[in-house]
């Protein structure tokens, strides 16, 4: 029996460029699109030309996408004026995108309150810019803005713009969810209702997140009949976001219930790209990637309890709803009190470690990570720590450097312009392994710590070359215990801007310069080990 086709619209460029915080450049837009295109969607909404120079130009250049129609945003053109003296719709009939979608008020509440003209009039814009669109040879899309809502307030009415829309040639009628108040139940009836006026193959869904519901009203919409699906990549977008198509491909392509009736323009070829598609766009909008998002998380197939991760040794599926490969990312069995061999044994393997099962070491390695968590050590986040402290206890890792000594200053003092000021200031004292004369480096920063970074990584001789591209890029600090005394756990994240990497080292000590500093140790020396720096 052959499937169905579903339609995948992004339009992260556009909707997720309304989220706080979010400035794409042209540039940006050329990559992610190029992702998009890579992954297998049906559409890229670029943008809204005329709005802003960045969506101008962009929509203005020829599309490079190889399978994914480039497509302008737009609004219907205004009630009272004709299709060329209009110079908003003007301007997206202008660009040389693929394909148009232009938005239309489908409640009849925004119709009379915020456009001000009669439900005729709006029916009649409607009819008249779609066959403009129509008449460029394109594709017309058209987003039926708060229909969920209209159709509660006016079901005639909001029927009628989804009829008018089809009827005039639009190649799909998206139903949205805009103010994203609708629940999961709604939109199965409603859609239902709507599939009687307009057929489901030209049917499509577009959904906000404001209840959590919009990945369900999605695929609610698509059992219903709609065929046609709008989100954006990591569920970004205004407000609390939108459908998120990183959890709405996978579930379409792995879940039988969906699997079974569809087939998408993402092979499960292109479904393997989708972490990486999700951490380039963290990437391009420096933000830390969600570690816990369904599929593409960090820690979507992360397991620490002990009988969880014995299971998953001998048979994943018995903890894991999907191979994780399918999506590009990765099993990870986490090293903590709460694990035991099988977790050790699992993180080892997966190190590239040779031993045996039986091997002694392995209890050793065990029970000095108890311990050292049992102080404060923290290794299900601090995975490169982990792994300088099980190599050390089972081969062995180079002494590249010692650090004989070190001094920081904070000192409060007015500078030049008679201004109140705290300078930090740290001075280390280092010998590189296999050379007798001590290298000393000073550092300024804008705390102790930094200050201690910057001092650390500014002179390493000849390793210097390997950690030129490393930066420290996050810093917590938690108090394990109460009193002046505390005891501090230190986590460190680096990033090597050189080659995208990033990992997590931990420090602990009462001191929270002594913890910080066993972290930052731990960073070098662990980018040094991965490069496989060659020792004196």
């Amino acid at each position: 029996m052959s499937k169905e086709r579903l339609y995948l619209f992004d339009t992260t460029l556009r909707d997720g460029a309304q989220t706080t915080g979010v400035d794409f450049s042209v540039e940006d837009k050329r990559r992610i699109a190029a992702v998009l295109d890579e992954l297998g969607v049906d559409y890229v909404e670029g943008g809204f030309p005329g709005a802003n120079a960045t969506d101008t130009q962009f929509l203005g250049e020829p599309s490079l996408l190889k399978t994914a129609k480039l497509t302008a945003f737009g609004m219907i053109k205004r009630a009272g004026r004709s299709v060329s003296n209009d110079p908003g719709l003007q301007a997206v009939l202008a660009s040389r995108a693929q394909a148009i979608c232009l938005v239309t008020k489908s409640w009849d509440y925004h119709v009379r309150v915020a456009l001000g003209i009669s439900n005729e009039e709006n029916l009649l814009a409607l009819e008249q810019s779609v066959k403009a669109v129509v008449e460029t040879g394109r594709e017309a899309l058209i987003d039926c803005e708060h229909f969920f809502d209209g159709y509660k307030g006016n079901r005639d009415y909001a029927l009628a713009v989804a009829r008018t829309a089809y009827e005039a040639g639009a190649r799909w009628v998206v139903l949205c969810d805009t103010n994203g108040g609708t629940l999961p139940h709604e939109v199965e009836r409603i859609v239902g209702e709507v599939a009687k006026v307009v057929p489901g193959a030209h049917l499509g869904i577009h959904t906000h997140n404001d209840t959590e519901n919009a990945v369900a009203n999605s695929l609610m919409a698509v059992r219903a009949g709609c065929r046609h699906v709008q989100g954006t990549l990591n569920g970004i977008g205004e407000r609390c976001g939108n459908a998120n198509l990183t959890s709405i491909i996978p579930t379409l392509l792995l879940k039988s219930e969906f699997a079974d009736r569809f087939e998408t323009g993402v092979t499960p070829e292109r479904l393997r790209t989708l972490t990486h598609a999700s951490r380039v766009l963290d990437e391009i909008l420096n933000r830390n990637p969600d570690r816990h998002a369904p599929y593409v998380g960090e820690s979507a197939f992360a397991t620490k309890a002990g009988i969880h991760a014995s299971a998953i040794v001998k048979e994943p599926q018995t903890y894991e709803h999907i191979a994780p490969e399918a999506v590009g990312n990765q099993r990870r069995l986490l090293v903590s009190k709460q694990g035991g061999r099988s977790s050790i044994l699992a993180s080892i393997e997966r190190l590239g470690i040779p031993i045996g099962k039986d091997d002694s070491r392995v209890t050793k390695l065990l029970e000095e990570v108890k311990q050292r968590e049992a102080a404060g050590y923290s290794y299900e986040a601090a995975e490169a720590s982990f792994e300088l402290l099980a190599r050390r206890m089972l081969e062995s890792v180079p002494r590249y450097f010692s650090v004989d000594s070190f001094r920081v200053m904070v000192e409060r003092r007015h500078n030049a312009r008679g201004k109140l000021v705290t300078v930090s200031e740290a001075i280390v004292k280092v010998f590189v392994n296999g050379d007798n004369e001590p290298l000393w480096s000073v550092g300024e920063g804008n705390g102790p710590v930094n200050a201690l970074d910057r001092a650390l990584r500014k002179d390493l001789g000849r390793y210097q070359k390997h950690i030129d591209g490393v930066e420290l890029v996050d810093y917590k600090v938690r108090i394990l215990t109460g009193g002046t005394e505390a005891v501090t756990r230190v986590l460190v994240e680096s990033h090597d801007t050189l080659t995208g990497n990033r990992w997590f080292t931990v420090g602990v000590s009462p001191n929270i310069i002594d913890a910080s500093f066993e972290a930052l140790l731990d960073s070098i020396n662990y980018k040094l080990m991965k490069d496989n720096a060659q020792a004196a």
